[in-house]
């Protein structure tokens, strides 16, 4: 049975068929598994269920294959380091009849992803993010590989504009850019770059039957590089009346906070322009931070100083792409 989300041009023909193929040369010790496609798949990687307890990871695009490396090597490190779980890779397949890139087989986290705009437990789940975001920040970066968003918010001007240009009836222009220009004054990090995830979206967050973060996924994006691009959870995940408190938990000044709501706008605008006519779930999520960040920006405390500290507002109101 073929995969039925396909997104990209470029993407790999990917199938049960091969996840089988591929197991059963390569590791023979889980070939009787039953192999189905996880519902959880991301847009840069496939995500096959191998038995109970195994999941496989296969690049669907050229740009996602150096994550199976870099997962590899560095997640192992990491997990020592965070209050959740993260995937730790058991083993590393080679290319094969099929597949031309590596691919992992990793350890299956249960849990579900947080439903956005219906988050069960909101001030919880600040907390826990919080927690996570202010504890990978923390990790020694000696050695580390820059971030797949390492850039500075400033060097994302021409891709953001375009984006907003083909977004034409689609968003408010005019508020979008006025949001972004606000986001662009910010002043840049002004220390070295920390360990950032970089894409704490719904799809990449695993919640438990209490609603609280029991795992981070997909660290394809993770690297070193401005700690305010983790700050994108609030408008992806968040509702606003726990912005703050996730803010200050996560040790946020003003500036930060503000290049945070540019990293979100941009990356959202940039995920609808792409996703709209291929992944509606993915166009889904993008239009709603897009609103977020609007109407956060719209508010009293949203025209404060960037390189203030006032409080976050906003209206009320669900993977990780390599193409944004």
């Amino acid at each position: 049975m073929s995969s039925s989300r396909k997104m990209h041009a470029d993407e790999l023909d990917i199938d049960d068929a091969l996840v089988r193929r591929m197991i059963a040369a390569q590791f023979p010790q889980w070939a009787g598994l039953p192999v189905e496609e996880a519902t959880t798949a991301g847009t840069s990687n496939a995500m096959y269920r191998l038995g109970p307890d195994l999941v496989v990871r296969i690049p669907r695009i050229p740009g996602a294959v150096e994550d199976i490396e870099k997962e590899s090597v560095w997640l192992r490190r990491l997990a020592a380091e965070l209050p959740v779980a993260v995937p730790v890779s058991l083993a590393q397949g080679r290319p094969g009849d099929g597949c031309p890139w590596p691919w992992s087989v990793l350890r299956w986290l249960d849990g579900a992803n947080p439903v956005v705009g219906q988050v069960a437990e909101p001030a919880l789940l600040a907390a826990d993010l919080a927690e996570f975001v202010a504890a990978l920040h923390r990790v020694d970066p000696v050695g580390g590989p820059a971030s797949y968003r390492s850039e500075p918010l400033p060097e994302r001007d021409g891709a953001v504009r375009a984006a907003i240009a083909g977004l034409a009836g689609v968003i408010d222009t005019a508020a979008a850019t006025c949001a972004w220009e606000h986001a662009l004054r910010a002043p840049g990090h002004p220390g070295p770059p920390v360990w950032i995830h970089a894409d704490l979206q719904p799809g990449n967050l695993l919640v438990d039957g209490r609603g609280r973060l029991s795992a981070v996924i997909d660290f394809g994006c993770a690297g070193l590089g401005d700690p305010a691009v983790d700050l994108i959870t609030a408008w992806y995940v968040l509702p606003a009346p726990v912005r703050a408190a996730f803010r200050t938990g996560a040790g946020a000044d003003g500036a930060a906070w503000a290049r945070g709501r540019g990293w979100a706008l941009s990356v959202a605008l940039l995920e609808l322009d792409y996703y709209r006519e291929t992944d509606s779930r993915m166009a889904g999520i993008a239009r709603h931070v897009i609103g977020e960040v609007l109407a956060d920006h719209a508010s009293p405390a949203g025209h404060a100083s960037p390189a203030g500290h006032a409080s976050p507002a906003g209206h009320a109101s669900p993977s990780g792409s390599r193409h944004s």
